[in-house]
């Protein structure tokens, strides 16, 4: 194996689900600049905060009606988010610091980009209403292959301890994030208790098929979508694609009921009963 397909390797985030379009696009162009930094040692961080500024100077011009610089930069950004943790696990600089950081900076360039759209499109509403359904489905998607990975035996806490800056970011996420988090974890655990699921429906519910088609809603492909909108000169047409894909996640719960009433099979033990 070449050092690069081996360093590849190595930097892959381990998922359920997998994003098409960040597997094949991004992350590989990210690949490339991790290649550059890495023996620069430029710190995961760093590459964090360059992203969410470039995020914001798409904002910026988004607001300004330059769609199609916007739509680059946004490109530029969505790279640069996946070269970040590409980096930290090459490098072994992973860290509770980086994990919040992505997220709440990923959170105000959305936020500038959905108040950009609003200023541009003068559907300041339907901006707004995006805004809440785009946050609401990339916390979905977290949490769903989250669960999915506690019922089949992995561990994570969505919400790490940290101290100094992580831990100012640690309380940040407690804010906006975790009752997002609570939110999802409560619904699905009340409906499998109504349900009176058993291991096997428990299972059943947590499909993987759900963790993979919801993945593709994930940022990288959001704000690929984004830029689609722009260089076509059709930038409200995106307001109405997230809400669009707030749609499809209600179709994806009502699936997931459906795999819940399925019969499940009996389970035979070896004298022949059930």
């Amino acid at each position: 194996m070449s050092h690069g397909a081996w360093a590849l390797r190595r930097s892959r985030k381990r998922r359920q689900g997998t994003e098409l379009l960040c597997e094949w696009v991004f992350r590989p162009l990210a690949h490339l600049v991790v290649l550059v930094l890495a023996p620069l040692r430029v710190p995961p961080p760093g590459v964090v905060l360059t992203a969410t500024a470039t995020g914001l100077v798409a904002a910026f011009e988004l607001a300004h009606d330059h769609l199609v610089l916007a739509a680059i930069l946004l490109q530029v950004k969505t790279v640069l988010d996946n070269a970040d943790g590409q980096l930290a696990r090459l490098t072994g600089q992973e860290s509770v610091l980086g994990r919040y950081l992505d997220s709440e900076s990923d959170l105000l360039v959305d936020a500038a980009l959905l108040a950009a759209l609003g200023s541009l499109t003068g559907e300041h509403g339907l901006a707004l209403a995006a805004f809440v359904v785009l946050t609401l489905v990339l916390g979905i998607n977290f949490n769903v292959e989250r669960l999915y990975r506690r019922e089949h035996g992995a561990i994570s806490d969505p919400m790490p301890a940290a101290r100094g800056i992580a831990g100012v970011l640690q309380r940040v996420y407690g804010v906006v994030y975790a009752p997002q988090d609570r939110l999802v974890e409560g619904f699905v655990e009340r409906r499998l208790a109504r349900a009176r699921a058993g291991p096997a429906s428990r299972l059943a519910y947590h499909d993987r098929w759900t963790v993979a088609i919801i993945a593709n809603f994930g940022l990288s492909t959001q704000l690929a979508a984004l830029g689609i909108c722009l260089a076509v000169g059709r930038p409200a047409a995106y307001l109405w694609l997230v809400l669009g894909c707030g749609l499809a996640v209600i179709a994806l719960a009502g699936r997931r009921e459906l795999l819940l009433r399925r019969p499940m099979p009996v389970v035979v033990q070896g004298d022949g009963k059930p």
